[in-house]
């Protein structure tokens, strides 16, 4: 869950990491720290702090930009403090390096290499440092191996030895390691995010393979000690963005981009109104001999995985399970013949979901993944993989990512059922042309934002908040609750409607922010009866539906937002931009950074 980049290249290799640490700045931003290695030198020097990357460039700003090699790291903490100590990079004798992910056996290294003395801060990374410059005696590639064969946990490793200056080695296990040549050098980083301004093509560093960096380029061995030739992809992202485009954050201007997102990700999937997955080599018998599925995510992505559970039940008619990632390889899942295991991830590196795949294919389990990123991990380890074209996501509250995810299982469906002679193909078309014009319908939600922001004073001075609702509108709600929650710090929580009166009604006082969903048009009666329950108890409502059901409901205008009108299957989509929209404007009109809310890092690379 942190950051890692490293250059060699004719440019200021300062500025690129430091650069490039901003980018890379929504995985990890406890403290950040740079390595330099300038030609002349003996060894490389170190700058690192606790804080963000602006204050390292403060901290660097009179330092040399002449280095013929430099790595960079930032961190979210995971052992020891958020110290100056504790960031990276680490410094043991000759070698200098930074790490994403843990080190499960750290405690028995020290005492088996008796590092104790040696260390001088608290983390897992420095005593990897130790054992690697315990085995250096000049052949670095043989010193890493010696390391990683020792080591139990997950790493990704970007190394400097002090007698090879002009030289980056790199070594991952589950963590990922990108490489790039540009026209000015090579790089290596923990997210394409970084490489994109500087190079057209890159490629995943393989497990346990070994990388060096050098001005002649780059040079990738096995586990035998072959050479491998890079397999490359094309970016097709634009990964340096241009800033915020004009917003205040990056969560706004993604929210803006669902609607190019979504169009992007469904398209290339819907040919003369049909449904066809063929270029990701996908056969029908994939959906035609799955007699359930499950589905394996964390946070976000389990969300969306929600409201495909919901969709292949009303039209596949399959029973469809979704699993917490995290708890999935410890609850003796039930994995029969003919079980497709779904795997969402918006990074593809997402190590609960990805050990949750190897334990699903163990046990039989055909895997398809979800994700957004080519080449990625958990894409790499799937049978079947299909992408979203989400494109970069940088702020940690996940949104188009969410929404290009939730398109992806409406096609699954719709797919599945017509290949299981469950839809018609006048009705498979007809769901077809709604789904296609589910971004013309955010973006008039987005065109009404204002409203939205006005409504998101009542959570500003609350402690706590509820969302209700029923079927795809309590799905849709739990994603609303987690973003309020993760960027805003307001307590939320989501309930099924009809469970208030079995105990949480308990906690509806005077003034407590209640948010009502009501676009499902079977289930709005008994929700306007739950919405009299709490308003009896003195919440303050917010309610959010359509035209057609706002009816005979007694909350004021001012508290109710009128999602644009489609058939009640599609409505999760402009309701999550609302819910998306009460977030991010409740965190940025209380001054939080929306963008990287506190203990929170972007991609979650360790368990």
């Amino acid at each position: 869950m942190c950051g890692i980049i490293g250059y060699i290249g004719k440019r200021s290799t300062k500025e690129i990491l430091l650069d490039s640490l901003e980018l890379l700045e929504y995985r990890g931003y406890d403290s950040a720290g740079i390595a330099l290695f300038p030609g002349e030198a003996d060894a490389p020097f170190v700058k690192k702090v606790a804080g963000r990357v602006s204050k390292l460039r403060e901290i660097t700003a009179g330092d040399t930009e002449e280095a013929c090699a430099g790595i960079g790291h930032t961190r979210w903490a995971t052992h020891g403090g958020v110290s100056d100590a504790n960031a990276h990079p680490h410094n043991q004798g000759r070698v200098t390096l930074v790490h994403n992910g843990i080190i499960e056996n750290y405690k028995e290294l020290i005492k088996e290499y008796n590092l104790k003395d040696k260390l001088v801060s608290e983390t897992d990374t420095e005593v990897a440092a130790a054992i690697m410059d315990h085995f250096y005696d000049g052949d670095a590639e043989k010193a890493i191996r010696s390391t990683i064969s020792v080591l139990k946990g997950t790493f990704a490793f970007a190394v400097l030895f002090a007698d090879q200056p002009g030289k980056i080695y790199a070594a991952r296990n589950v963590s990922p390691i990108v490489v790039a040549m540009t026209e000015h050098g090579a790089m290596l980083a923990s997210d394409v995010a970084a490489l994109g301004v500087h190079a057209k093509e890159y490629a995943f560093l393989p497990e346990y393979h070994i990388a060096c960096l050098s001005s002649k380029g780059i040079v990738v061995h096995d586990e035998k000690k072959h050479e491998v030739p890079l397999q490359l992809m094309t970016i097709d992202w634009d990964t340096s963005r241009g800033g915020k485009g004009g917003y205040a954050f990056y969560m706004e201007k993604e929210i803006h981009e669902q609607p190019d997102a979504i169009r992007d990700t469904i398209m290339p999937h819907i040919v003369d109104g049909r449904t066809t997955f063929t270029a990701e080599g996908i056969p029908h018998s994939l959906f035609r001999e799955n007699q359930n599925i499950i589905v394996i995510a964390c946070g976000t992505a389990m969300h969306a995985g929600l409201i495909g559970q919901q969709l292949f039940h009303t039209l596949a008619n399959i029973h469809t399970d979704v699993a917490v990632a995290s708890e999935f390889t410890y609850t003796n899942p039930v994995i029969k013949p003919g079980t497709l295991v779904i795997a969402v991830s918006q990074s593809g590196e997402t190590i609960d979901t990805l050990e949750a795949i190897k334990y699903a294919k163990k046990r039989g389990a055909k895997v398809l993944s979800i994700v957004n990123v080519k080449g990625s991990t958990i894409a790499d380890n799937s049978d079947y993989c299909i992408y979203t074209q989400a494109g970069p996501e940088i702020a940690v509250a996940s949104t188009k990512a969410f929404t290009s995810q939730i398109s992806i299982f409406y096609l699954l469906a719709i797919h599945t059922a017509r290949l299981n002679g469950m839809l018609e193909p006048e009705e498979m078309k007809a769901y077809l042309d709604e789904l296609m014009t589910v971004p013309d319908a955010i973006e008039e939600i987005l065109e009404k934002k204002e409203f939205v922001k006005k409504m998101t004073n009542k959570f500003l001075h609350a402690d706590n908040a509820f969302m209700i609702g029923r079927g795809l509108d309590y799905s849709l709600l739990l994603e609303g609750s987690l973003k309020l929650k993760e960027i805003s710090y307001v307590h939320s929580e989501a309930y099924a409607s009809g469970e208030l009166k079995h105990g949480t009604i308990a906690l509806i006082t005077d003034g407590v922010p209640v948010v009502a969903l009501v676009t499902q048009s079977l289930l709005a009666s008994k929700e306007y009866s739950n919405i009299r329950e709490v308003q009896s108890r003195g919440a303050s409502m917010i309610l959010i539906t359509k035209e057609s059901l706002y009816k005979d409901m007694n909350i004021p205008e001012d508290d109710t937002f009128i999602l644009p009108e489609m058939s009640d299957m599609f409505m999760p989509f402009p309701a999550a931009v609302v819910m998306q929209l009460i977030a991010y404007y409740t965190s940025y009109t209380k001054g939080f950074d929306v963008d990287k809310p506190r203990n929170l890092a972007k991609v979650v690379t360790v368990e």
